[in-house]
């Protein structure tokens, strides 16, 4: 079967780089001097492709959550490029960055950080309010009928489910149609009846809405509802498996937990995966 999707391999190609919403080449990032020194990213060239729901897995330590900051802009990298579209996140300045954070960037964290005080919807526009901007209104409500709120929209955060409050902060991600939207581990704190109806949410936005979604999560089930998954180990992306399933994201980091070779036993049914350093 031939992937026609954007290959990692080339994210720092510049006639490519309109396939993707999010770009690094080359990134390095260090933590600590001397015997105490950790290399959280040695190298990683990737590239998110736009309009997919893209998870990224491996070992902890392996520099996921990292990879994800770092591409976020909400850390720096210590030498390569970050792109967000055609933006390279490392030339901006800190007002620039915070500009474009708000502007093309949304963020989903495990902890729903909502604010207890205002209503669900006032959550979900709190970001668009803050910049002095107003709301398009009919992609407000397709957002708001996706994740499936609108009755509780008037409700504050404490008369609000937990699964119900991660789809408020799903929603809030959206409303702005960011260019690409960052979710890390954001079932982590759901039971797997509410978590299943987050991930299904934002499969769905991807789908329906067009969005493009990055999560950074452990759980394999939580990987399969995405189109693709990228592998770390060492602070490298060592695989890319497509059209995930449960067992075989576990099967997967099974293998590097015991030192096999990637994808041993358990081939990619749309190609073999791609090693991006």
């Amino acid at each position: 079967m031939t992937n026609t999707a954007p290959s990692t391999a080339d994210a720092h190609s510049a006639p490519g780089a309109g396939d993707f919403a999010a770009r690094a080449h080359q990134i390095r990032k260090e933590y600590g001097l001397g015997d105490a020194k950790v290399v959280a990213l040695d190298g990683v060239t990737v590239g998110i492709p736009r309009g997919r729901f893209t998870a990224i897995m491996g070992p902890s330590g392996s520099g996921k959550s990292t990879l994800m900051h770092c591409m976020a802009g909400l850390d720096s990298v210590d030498s390569g490029e970050v792109y967000i579209g055609d933006t390279e996140l490392t030339r901006l300045k800190d007002k620039q960055l915070t500009r474009l954070r708000r502007d093309k960037i949304g963020f989903i964290f495990q902890a729903f950080n909502l604010v207890p005080t205002l209503t669900a919807l006032e959550n979900i526009t709190l970001p668009m309010d803050i910049a002095g901007r107003k709301a398009d209104q009919q992609w407000l409500d397709s957002v708001i009928d996706t994740v499936g709120l609108r009755p509780r929209l008037k409700h504050r955060p404490t008369e609000l489910s937990g699964g119900q409050q991660q789809r408020v902060a799903c929603a809030r991600a959206l409303a702005a149609r960011p260019e690409i939207i960052f979710a890390d581990e954001p079932t982590g704190n759901l039971d797997s009846r509410s978590g299943a109806e987050v991930l299904g949410f934002l499969r769905d936005s991807v789908r329906r809405m067009g969005q493009t979604i990055v999560m950074v999560t452990h759980d394999p089930s939580a990987a399969a509802y995405a189109d693709q998954v990228l592998f770390l180990t060492d602070g490298q992306i060592v695989d890319t498996m497509h059209g995930p399933t449960a067992e075989r994201v576990l099967e997967r980091m099974k293998a590097f937990e015991t030192g096999r070779p990637a994808g041993a036993g358990v081939p990619d049914a749309q190609g073999p995966g791609v090693a991006a350093r």
